[in-house]
């Protein structure tokens, strides 16, 4: 077996693994709300998270034909196969890391900014492909914006629709609703999430001489989608109770406010081919709402924290994959 096969192997065991991570580190971002309002038990939401996530995940290619060539040129990347290699490490390390601690991070930024690094230390700057990578981070950027004022206006139009029905009877409702809309927004993140690692393989494959097109296989969309489904079944215990309980109080009305504005953020992303956070995403919905119902209800704290990894997560992740390559190109 040559040199070139064995880091392909590696490089889709590797994304594979990272799409399997991503399901479990952002297992939260679509249930945390339906379960911290107990409109879904956790075993429930998880599987319905599981199921929606592959399904999301095999509708769609257009993020990951992004990701595959709007980053870098993988056609004439010097050292595709490691630069690629050490991304995924890079990326994976730095959500373990994160899962670990129970923050909310971004899988997106991590990956994004690991294939920057590792690029920039393989050939400079130059090996960017700018006018593709600043749209990317003008969508990272501005989806979470876009969510936060979503969130908060569909919560106030509730509020003036919702103003003079029962309390009981309408939370009772809303707790049913919740249950559609965790699925809505598990599927959304499928459509989104799960692509990063199907532009990731198709790069490693487009760079070693395996495929001469972005357009990305059957089979790495279907194990890639099982492989995000796998992770999500496992779940994410500690982020759900951070994005679930410790960013405000939520009642059904408010879970379903989020659900809908991160669900229409994501799904509106993926429709015009580019990637988000859907971490941020979801946070800054919950966020919006919060907002919308008490400024004083929101927990500022957690958001402030979250805010930081969010900013620290693409250069932390970016700087981490450079020297990963550094390291495997003195080896290789």
């Amino acid at each position: 077996m040559d040199g070139v096969l064995i880091i392909t192997i590696l490089i889709v065991i590797g994304a594979l693994a990272f799409d399997f991570i991503n399901g479990f580190h952002d297992t939260a971002n679509a249930i945390a709300t339906a379960v911290s309002t107990k409109a879904l038990k956790p075993r429930h939401a998880i599987i319905l998270a599981a199921v929606m996530n592959f399904l999301g995940a095999m509708t769609f290619t257009g993020v990951a034909k992004t990701i595959t060539k709007d980053i870098v040129d993988p056609f004439t990347l010097q050292n595709g196969s490691l630069v690629i290699f050490a991304a995924l490490i890079a990326a994976i390390f730095w959500n373990l890391i994160t899962w670990y601690y129970g923050i909310p991070s971004s899988s997106s930024h991590a990956i994004i900014g690991s294939i920057a690094g590792a690029a920039i230390a393989a050939a400079g700057f130059s090996a960017l492909n700018y006018s593709g990578f600043l749209k990317i981070l003008q969508a990272l950027i501005f989806s979470p914006i876009i969510a936060f004022v979503v969130g908060y206006i569909i919560y106030s139009i509730f509020k003036v629709v919702f103003k003079n029905n029962n309390l009981t009877k309408t939370n009772r409702n809303f707790r049913i609703l919740q249950i559609f809309t965790a699925a809505l927004q598990a599927y959304t993140h499928g459509t989104n999430d799960a692509q990063k690692a199907m532009g990731i393989i198709t790069m490693a494959l487009i760079a070693n001489g395996y495929a001469t097109s972005t357009d990305i296989p059957l089979w790495v969309q279907f194990s890639c989608a099982l492989a995000m489904g796998l992770g999500t079944s496992v779940g994410g215990w500690k982020i759900i109770k951070t994005v679930g309980g410790k960013i405000m109080k939520i009642r059904p009305i408010n879970g379903v406010a989020a659900d809908l504005s991160g669900a229409m953020i994501i799904f509106g992303a993926t429709f015009i081919h580019l990637p988000v956070s859907t971490t941020h995403v979801i946070s800054s919905s919950i966020l919006g709402v919060g907002s919308a119902h008490r400024l004083k209800g929101v927990k500022w704290g957690t958001a402030q924290r979250m805010l930081i990894t969010w900013v620290i997560t693409l250069p932390i992740s970016a700087t981490i994959a450079g020297l990963i390559y550094l390291l495997l190109n003195a080896f290789f």
